[in-house]
């Protein structure tokens, strides 16, 4: 298990979509498991990812990705994010 994280000008609305687009059926093709206002996991193969996008002091969104087997991909979503 690994974890990244990020903060962006992006609501966290906006992360969580692009997170589902991005790992999800449309992107990767990985299948929600869970989803919630501020976390969606993804699972496939034999991993996952969760994404959480929480509302900063500053205005900004803090963003974490936790995952297994699927690093590469996650690092990729934050350098586009």
């Amino acid at each position: 298990m690994a974890r990244y994280g990020k903060e962006t000008r992006r609501p966290p609305e906006q992360v969580l979509e692009r997170a589902l687009a991005f790992f999800g059926p449309g992107g990767l093709g990985m299948t929600v498991e869970a989803q919630d206002e501020c976390s969606i996991r993804l699972g496939g193969g034999s991993g996952y990812v969760v994404v959480q996008a929480l509302l900063c002091d500053s205005g900004r969104t803090s963003v974490t990705l936790e995952t297994r087997e699927w690093d590469a991909q996650a690092v990729r979503f934050l350098e586009i994010l």
